[in-house]
């Protein structure tokens, strides 16, 4: 029990930081928006930027809004390094995911109750990436499984992308999640990332903050 307690107060301890974060953040995004001077600064910008890219990783935080938010302040010249950031995030998100340890994952899940989430972190960890790509097949109806295994990279890049994907844990929580299931490799990923967060800034850069609005 005692155990128990020390693992919720550490989970809810995380949260409360989280907030506060967001907090932090959205009061630099204001100043940011109402004092010309402070958007002149470069280091104020960085900081925002580097605090979204953290936030971004983190599941159901709504991290794309803060970004959407930094193009309609900034505008173009500030869509690389929004690009940057959110590249940036979301590997964060699925670097913890794929190189966290599987064990230490499962005795936190065990300890906090999560049963059916241990369990499935015991298969992914003791069953092969082939042999799990063939269960989901098996599975899956036959055009889900072509989706969701055959053409996993683009269903993760559409996903990304899609409106309302906060219900799902939002980019983080996807990259998160994709990362934990060990079928995906990084540097596949980091293409798939880099595409599919493309286009917005991209259109920011070229056609200016207008098509936001």
């Amino acid at each position: 029990m005692a155990r128990l307690i020390l693992r919720l107060t550490v989970v809810l301890a995380l949260v409360w930081l989280i907030k506060l974060g967001i907090d932090a953040l959205f009061a630099k995004l204001a100043v940011l928006e109402t004092d010309a001077a402070a958007r002149a600064m470069t280091g104020m910008l960085i900081t925002v930027l580097l605090g979204y890219a953290l936030l971004l990783a983190v599941p159901f935080v709504p991290g794309v809004e803060i970004g959407i938010a930094i193009l309609v302040l900034e505008g173009a010249s500030a869509a690389p390094l929004v690009y940057g950031a959110t590249v940036l995030g979301l590997l964060i998100a699925f670097g913890v995911g794929q190189f966290a340890p599987m064990p230490r994952l499962i005795a936190i899940c065990q300890d906090l109750s999560l049963h059916r989430i241990a369990g499935l972190l015991e298969r992914i960890e003791d069953t092969p990436r082939e042999d799990r790509l063939n269960a989901m097949h098996s599975r899956l109806p036959r055009w889900l499984a072509a989706v969701l295994c055959d053409y996993r990279y683009v269903a993760l890049g559409v996903a990304i992308n899609m409106p309302g994907n906060i219900a799902l844990g939002g980019g983080g929580g996807i990259m998160l999640a994709a990362g934990l299931s060990r079928l995906f490799h990084s540097g596949l990923i980091f293409g798939t990332i880099a595409i599919a967060t493309l286009p917005v800034p991209l259109g920011v850069w070229f056609l200016g903050r207008g098509i936001l609005q």
